[in-house]
């Protein structure tokens, strides 16, 4: 399937994207922007940058969120390269001021991958979300063609954007996500032409959540 807003219909060259879901964070609710990574999370970024180190990723960019920031960190440094944040690629906001606590959170979080549109009070829908993060990508595959680079992102985005390009990324892929995650992503010029899970040697359990 062709990205969304394709651009120029001449990029044919194979691009792979490195799509880094962020490392265990402790919850807090309405500091989305500025939590980092717990003690955990700080391990496991620096074996994902040993994993990675390998690849030669040229290119960084990431959620604006802290938490999506220092996980792709130690791998930028290592690579020395800059990471350029993209606000549109935050994570997709369940709720507003409240805390629905764990069940009703769970239950919003269902709803909204059954339907497309539904956006529960204060929120944002897949739909919404979706269309704010794919244009984002489409400007990467069309100013960094034939390059790997390297995206900070967060489970749902993640599992939003793969599914715009392969229905099996659904509400049940998003439940098995692991924080953190990876997974390479290759294009045929603007067109996905697979996606596969990249693994790596941990000493600290992995966690799901958001």
């Amino acid at each position: 399937m062709n990205i969304a807003d394709r651009g120029a219909d001449d990029i044919d060259t194979e691009t792979v994207l490195y799509f880094v879901r962020h490392a265990h964070s402790k919850y807090e609710h309405g500091r989305e922007l500025e939590r980092g990574l717990s003690d955990s999370g700080k391990a496991e970024a620096m074996a994902v940058c040993r994993r990675l180190e390998k690849e030669k990723i040229e290119v960084f960019v990431s959620s604006p969120y802290q938490r999506a920031v220092e996980t792709l960190a130690p791998l930028a440094e290592y690579a020395a390269k800059t990471i350029k944040l993209y606000d549109a690629l935050h994570e997709r906001l369940v709720s507003g001021e409240q805390d629905l606590g764990p069940e009703r959170f769970a239950e919003a979080k269902r709803r909204c991958y059954e339907d497309p549109d539904y956006c529960p009070p204060g929120g944002e829908s897949s739909r919404q979300a979706r269309s704010r993060a794919l244009p984002v990508i489409g400007q990467l595959l069309r100013e960094h063609a034939g390059k790997r680079i390297a995206v900070g992102t967060h489970g749902d985005v993640l599992t939003l954007m793969l599914g715009s390009w392969d229905p099996q990324y659904d509400y049940s892929f998003w439940q098995q996500l692991s924080m953190p995650d990876v997974y390479r992503v290759r294009f045929d010029g603007m067109a996905f032409a697979g996606a596969e899970r990249i693994r790596y040697n941990s000493s600290v359990s992995l966690e799901q959540g958001h």
